[in-house]
């Protein structure tokens, strides 16, 4: 019970130090019942009133097995027992979420998990929500990033803080969590879709990719290489963040750097018949597009000569973050996508436009990559007044 609470302590003074809280906040425990969120709302319950903040608890309802309502009701009356105040259960509107982004009815249920914490911080006015992964959480992510050909951002796993959500107990093995529900005499849930033979598979009718990481694969890599597996992999999510962390902030420089402005006309067209320059333009030579007669639309406008000289790794990142605030679906943008985008620089021989998730289109013209979602992309290329010259900028199966 002391490593949770310790860990629950340090991590709530930290934001306490860092201004994330203020004596007086609330702060929510996402608890599911089982012997990890248990433990960190007992945790919680004991540490957060000595720091001066309050706290509650939430569980969400995801309606994807016969009673689930049930169990959640259970996991609120504990934490209410435990002093935890507010106490709900949250759940979904119809009968659970089994369909999803793509990702199955784990993605699913994990979208609706998060859209339902993120309503009931607002609701509440909390400033944060505990969710209760462990180290064991974290090895797990980083094997599925490694099994995936994932890059450094997967491999990071999963970030102690990402904006309302944090995780207090990443560097606290799954059995001292287990312990901690023994000590204080707490009778945790075993949820049955965490098992390899749980009621919840893949299109493929095999086994959760997670949860046979978890029974199979873990286990047999701590007998392989020694006991010390999860914690090696903890480690290595420590360092590809810091690394990951970096690399994405130099890429925002890039991409800044690479961002012209779309807002005056630069070659021949209405406004400009001299095609005199009047708006901002980095590139000098009309190579691989004709002249611009309107100004373009595009939301993301990038120079192909600032981006083609600059190193892969961080040209690749740049582009996706450049293809996310067009309008790609972080979640679908994979590292195929990635890569057409990079040949539109690298390999460019009069190719079409890239399609990517979103929807959103990618287009090379006159010097400049443009993207926007759908065909307005290739509209805003052939519309746009800059003629020579480029352009813009700005967490498991990602290029980065």
């Amino acid at each position: 019970m002391a490593a949770v609470r310790a860990a629950a302590r340090a991590f709530l003074q930290d934001r306490l130090d860092d201004g994330s809280l203020a004596r007086g906040d609330l702060v929510l425990v996402a608890c599911s019942g089982g012997a990890d969120s248990l433990a960190l709302a007992a945790a919680t319950a004991f540490v957060a009133p000595r720091l001066g903040l309050r706290a509650g608890a939430v569980s969400v309802d995801h309606g994807l097995q016969h009673g689930s309502r049930a169990v959640s009701e259970r996991a609120a009356a504990v934490c209410a027992g435990l002093g935890l105040a507010p106490a709900e259960v949250l759940g979904p509107d119809g009968a659970g979420a089994p369909g999803g982004d793509g990702e199955g009815p784990e993605g699913a249920a994990r979208a609706l998990r998060y859209d339902l914490l993120a309503a009931a911080a607002a609701e509440h006015g909390a400033a944060g929500v505990l969710l209760g992964h462990t180290r064991a959480d974290q090895a797990e992510t980083v094997l599925l990033g490694l099994a995936r050909g994932s890059g450094t951002r997967a491999l990071a796993g999963m970030a102690p803080i990402r904006g309302a959500f944090w995780r207090p107990l990443l560097g606290v093995g799954r059995e001292q969590t287990r312990r901690a529900c023994e000590i204080l005499g707490l009778a945790a849930w075993e949820d049955p879709t965490n098992a390899a033979d749980g009621p919840l598979r893949t299109a493929a009718g095999a086994a959760l990719p997670r949860a046979a990481l978890r029974e199979r694969v873990l286990p047999e890599l701590a007998r392989a290489l020694g006991p010390g597996v999860e914690v090696a992999l903890a480690r290595t999510a420590d360092l590809a963040r810091d690394d990951a962390d970096l690399l994405d902030e130099l890429a925002r420089h890039l991409l800044e750097h690479a961002t012209v402005a779309t807002d005056g006309p630069t070659t021949a067209g209405p406004g400009n018949p001299t095609g005199t320059e009047t708006g901002t333009r980095t590139g000098t030579e009309n190579v691989d597009g004709s002249d611009a007669v309107e100004p373009g639309a595009a939301a993301v406008v990038l120079d192909v000569s600032v981006l083609v000289d600059a190193h892969p790794a961080l040209r690749r990142r740049a582009l996706r973050l450049a293809a996310l605030e067009a309008g790609a679906d972080d979640g679908a943008l994979a590292r195929v996508h990635v890569q057409g985008l990079d040949a539109l620089l690298t390999d460019w021989h009069g190719q079409g436009p890239i399609h990517l998730p979103g929807p959103t289109e990618a287009v090379r013209r006159y010097g400049r990559l443009f993207l926007r979602g759908g065909a307005s992309a290739r509209a805003a290329a052939l519309d746009d007044p800059h003629g020579p010259s480029a352009p813009h900028r700005h967490s498991d199966n990602r290029e980065s």
